[in-house]
């Protein structure tokens, strides 16, 4: 969904340098702080400017999950899935957005947490908090996009609200690329509701390669295939 309250034109790059890793060699783009003062990252591989169906991950930040190791969602395990993966293409993106908890902040994803071990699914617990099903909003890292000058992307996500809010904000997705993790024993219901409330696409594509063809993508940013 549009935030009317964002500033867009916010998202620029403020800062790049080479971060070789674990994955593969990347560059790292710090962009500016937004209108709520939080500061994104790309990880960028190969030369992504001008270039068409660039696989990127948008990726929003877990504390508990990318660095802690919770098992009670699958996050950290896509971040990591997607990084190999990105680090064997010649091109590539992951977007590192700061929108913990799926925009409701750290603290509040605590609190949704023990409103879940009473009982509630995440969806609901969200809703008892005040909140909707999902906070986040996708116009920073489509400005990101635009600034790094991608064409058009493979996105690589299971969760049909970002493509829908990505095209919102006039970014051409041509190819949705899964990221299915096996569920465990924490993490099994999390999973469920994501499938059976939010409508996340969390079984294999029947097709060989894992890249399904979006049949209309939006048009938005103009570009040539690399």
């Amino acid at each position: 969904m549009r935030n009317p309250d964002a500033n867009l034109d916010d998202a620029r790059p403020a800062a790049s340098a080479a971060l070789p890793s674990r994955f593969g060699d990347f560059r790292a783009v710090a962009f500016a702080p937004d209108a709520q003062g939080r500061e994104h990252l790309a990880l960028v591989r190969g030369d992504v400017r001008g270039a068409s169906n660039v696989p990127v991950r948008v990726h929003s930040e877990c504390l508990t999950g990318d660095v802690l190791g919770s098992l009670r969602c699958d996050c950290r395990d896509q971040l990591i899935a997607s990084l190999e993966q990105l680090g064997k293409q010649p091109l590539g993106i992951l977007l590192y957005m700061r929108q913990e908890g799926r925009g409701i902040g750290l603290t509040n994803k605590i609190r949704a947490y023990a409103l879940q071990d009473r009982g509630h699914d995440t969806i609901d617990a969200n809703h008892l908090l005040g909140f909707g099903d999902d906070q986040r909003d996708y116009g920073m890292a489509a400005q990101m996009l635009r600034a790094l000058g991608v064409g058009s992307v493979d996105l690589m996500t299971n969760n049909p609200a970002k493509i829908r809010g990505l095209r919102e904000h006039g970014i051409r997705i041509a190819a949705r690329i899964p990221v299915v993790m096996a569920p465990n024993r924490h993490n099994a219901g999390y999973l469920a509701t994501k499938q059976q409330r939010a409508g996340h696409w969390l079984s294999p594509l029947p097709s060989t390669d894992g890249v399904e063809i979006l049949s209309a993508p939006a048009p938005g940013l103009a570009g040539r295939r690399a």
